[in-house]
């Protein structure tokens, strides 16, 4: 660790209480988390014995508890306790049951159960403590636009100039593997994040929130300036970024919504989220494996670049053994240390681990089991599934209507976000944020929230 990444940790707490001292507190929980997910240094914490590590997320969740217990405590009183709650306690302390159900022992248990506990559900509850309002989800929504306007000068430069921001400000490399930022013959930028994957995920999140904000007219001037003058720049930017999989969340996002505003339908929606419980299935199962994943490939093989097909193919194979290895403990999975991965003898006699696992959804599936995989995409997706099945409160009809135009965006952007955890594992705490403040929006007695609104949702005009 640099010294300048090691003072800026230290002080981070202290920009965070200031965030509550200055703005309101919805605000300040929105403006701290993607600080510290875009800017703050990668790689960068400190061990404490018998606590999760102190790293960038541990340090904005503690930051912003204690926050809300001098600053609002009046949120804690006013939590209620839902069944939608679940997922989210169920997948916290399923390291426990692992850890037990293998013989780890308790302690490694209770200490798997906490890490994990900080990771996700701290973000998952400030989320529910804040953002369950249309307000809450505007402002997240605004700020995961502006955050990438922000980056986009920063993405520009390092396609142009290479990946180095993180190395010119910390003093190291923040991202896993540098050969990985070659893509067409150019370079995919990390920022301050942790891999070009991660930031193709989140300009992709930004432009699709900057299209349906300006399609709603729910923003038509930022600065003064028409939105126009943002969005196409931004869309520009995201596809300099070179990550072939965030277009295809991109034009899927673009076909849920507009067919929400054409066609008057959530279907798309509905199948997406019904997809991947369905892949979830056969992938745990080893239903999709041999001649499944090799029908998928032959079908992409007409639309997908070769060196991506050939990626996907290797993420197949490591898959199926690694799932062959997990149905072995297939409740409570193999715990940690490695112990869900598949190991063979080399030709020195020496073991060794001949697996890759490249998708969140196999290395929960190996470590906590089914009921770690279940509980962990139901966190997220069941928002989204309960906002579509809520045709009373709110129709696709509505969706681009300006007040429920940023829920309806963030409400596309989940699935998509789990989507991509199905082949990848780019862990980020904004979209656990977004997934708690989502199911406390859905929890919420059903509202109107303007006078023109009602009149569109009772399909009248009242006097």
């Amino acid at each position: 660790m640099s010294p300048q990444a090691i003072l800026v940790m230290l002080l981070w707490p202290g920009v965070v209480f200031f965030l509550f001292y200055r703005f309101p507190s919805q605000k300040a929980v929105i403006i701290s988390f993607i600080i510290a997910w875009l800017f703050l240094p990668q790689k960068t914490g400190f061990e404490i014995q018998g606590l999760p590590d102190y790293n960038r997320i541990s340090a904005t969740c503690y930051s912003i508890l204690i926050a809300t217990i001098i600053f609002d405590f009046q949120r804690f009183k006013n939590y209620k306790f839902s069944w939608i709650d679940l997922p989210i306690i169920i997948f916290s302390i399923s390291p426990f049951f692992a850890s037990v159900s293998n013989n780890l022992g308790v302690y490694d248990g209770l200490s798997s159960s906490l890490s994990q506990t900080v990771r996700y559900g701290f973000p998952y509850l400030l989320g529910r403590l804040y953002l369950g309002n249309l307000l809450g989800m505007k402002r997240l929504a605004m700020a995961i636009f502006v955050s990438g306007l922000i980056y986009m000068p920063l993405c520009l430069y390092e396609i142009r100039m290479s990946p180095q921001l993180h190395s010119m400000v910390y003093g190291f490399m923040g991202q896993r593997e540098f050969a990985q930022s070659i893509r067409l013959g150019g370079y995919r930028p990390t920022v301050f994040l942790f891999h070009g994957l991660s930031v193709g995920m989140w300009m992709m999140a930004a432009t699709l929130i900057g299209w349906w904000l300006w399609q709603s007219g729910t923003i038509k001037k930022l600065w003064n300036i028409p939105i126009t003058f943002f969005v196409l720049p931004l869309t520009a930017t995201f596809i300099l970024i070179k990550s072939t999989g965030a277009y295809i969340y991109f034009a899927y996002g673009i076909l849920v919504l507009f067919s929400a505003k054409w066609l008057k339908t959530n279907l798309p929606l509905l199948i997406l989220i019904i997809s991947i419980f369905i892949y979830l299935f056969l992938g745990a199962t080893g239903q999709f494996s041999g001649k499944g994943a090799d029908q998928v490939l032959d079908f992409l093989s007409s639309v997908v670049p070769q060196d991506r097909l050939s990626s996907l193919e290797y993420r197949f194979d490591n898959e199926e053994i690694l799932v062959e290895k997990a149905l072995e403990r297939p409740i409570f999975g193999w715990g940690g240390w490695g112990r869900n991965r598949v190991y063979e003898y080399n030709w020195e006699g020496v073991l060794v681990d001949v697996s890759t696992t490249d998708s969140l959804w196999i290395i929960q599936y190996g470590i906590n089991g089914a009921v770690g995989l279940i509980s962990i995409f139901a966190t997220s997706l069941l928002p989204s599934f309960m906002f579509i099945l809520s045709k009373s409160k709110y129709p696709a009809g509505l969706w681009l209507h300006p007040q429920i135009a940023p829920v309806a965006v963030l409400v596309t952007i989940l699935p998509l976000y789990m989507l991509d955890c199905t082949l990848n594992n780019q862990y980020n705490p904004v979209f656990m944020l977004l997934s708690g403040g989502l199911a406390a929006f859905m929890v919420k007695k059903p509202k109107i929230y303007s006078r023109k609104l009602r009149d569109i949702y009772y399909g009248k005009t009242l006097t």
